[in-house]
């Protein structure tokens, strides 16, 4: 991966990781599920209106939805609303990087280096230890919100290959229109679980200061978290293995830690801290990639072609028909 594509992950690891405090400013207003259905529906109406369908068959696009729109998110806010701090969330949800580059070798046959493979080693022992020692915490009660955190990490990462397989003409119509997938299974299931009285109920006192800092948390959501972010991170996985993109996931913690502990005043454990740094050392030994090639592959795109897909890529005019993974 290029230098400049390299900074382009970390651009979204930035998004992704503030996105945390805001989702948690969300759910003081919004159930989970109802939140989850807000969010997607925001996307999916003016995508259905204004933007032409990527040539992708619709079991990708319906696979990426679910995997990256109704899985991930339905467990993470679950989890976030039953206690499970934003600064946490956002270290053990990178379990989709390890999920997504295990999957990746087994589905998609992407070979997978001794370094890669040491990286995911060390993330998920990182990992596992933050699950023992919130096990140890309440009576074991705080355990449940980091397991259902780590099935949206599998969700992640199931969408993760979806979005792979697809070979999309253009990455960010693909993610947009993945959005039109999630609105109604996550509204049914808002009026199944949550209730339509509870729904209501989230709809009043939006102007109180509650009420605004919800709303300021959805639109950072769905303008910056999604339309930027994940963006950028299709874009990226449409031109790179997975197993080298989707370890970038796991610098998110370092942004989510830090802006809970300013905007939310939380203060994470020092074993949870130690354990994180395992983690996030996983990502850089796993992302570091030997100089075996002196000649970009045919698929990269000439010097300029790494800006960000909202502005060069939204009409789709200039994404390659077919992309194939570099060989390795």
């Amino acid at each position: 991966m290029p230098p400049r594509h390299r900074l382009l992950a970390a651009l979204v690891a930035v998004t992704w990781g503030l996105n945390f405090p805001a989702i948690h400013l969300s759910l003081e207003q919004f159930p989970p599920f109802f939140l989850v259905a807000l969010r997607w529906a925001l996307v999916a109406v003016p995508t259905l209106l204004l933007v032409p369908r990527p040539r992708v068959a619709w079991r990708w696009i319906i696979g990426y939805g679910l995997g990256f729109g109704v899985l991930q998110f339905a467990f993470l806010y679950l989890a976030m609303e039953n206690g499970m701090p934003a600064g946490l969330a956002s270290l053990v949800l990178q379990s989709s990087a390890p999920f997504t580059v295990l999957l990746a070798a087994v589905l998609l046959r992407e070979r997978l280096t001794g370094r890669q493979g040491l990286g995911v080693a060390v993330a998920v022992t990182g990992l596992a230890g933050i699950a023992v020692h919130r096990a140890g915490l309440d009576g074991g009660a705080a355990l449940l919100p980091v397991v259902l955190t780590l099935c949206g990490g599998l969700g992640w990462a199931l969408g993760n290959l979806c979005n792979r397989r697809a070979q999309p003409d253009s990455p960010f119509r693909l993610m947009l229109w993945m959005s039109v997938v999630p609105p109604l299974p996550m509204l049914a299931l808002a009026l199944a679980i949550e209730g339509p009285e509870r729904i209501r109920a989230s709809l009043t006192g939006l102007t109180s200061p509650t009420g605004l800092a919800a709303l300021g948390g959805l639109l950072f959501t769905v303008l910056v978290a999604t339309l930027v972010g994940s963006g950028l991170w299709t874009w990226l996985m449409v031109r790179h293995p997975s197993s080298v993109v989707a370890p970038f996931s796991m610098l998110v913690p370092v942004v989510g830690i830090g802006s809970s502990w300013l905007v939310l005043d939380e203060s994470p454990a020092p074993a949870e801290l130690l354990l994180g740094g395992l983690v996030v050392g996983g990502v850089l030994l796993g992302s570091v990639q030997g100089r075996r090639r002196t000649a970009p592959p045919a698929h990269e795109a000439p010097a300029g072609a790494g800006d960000p897909p909202v502005r060069d890529h939204g009409s789709g005019t200039t994404e390659p028909a077919e992309v194939s993974p570099p060989a390795r």
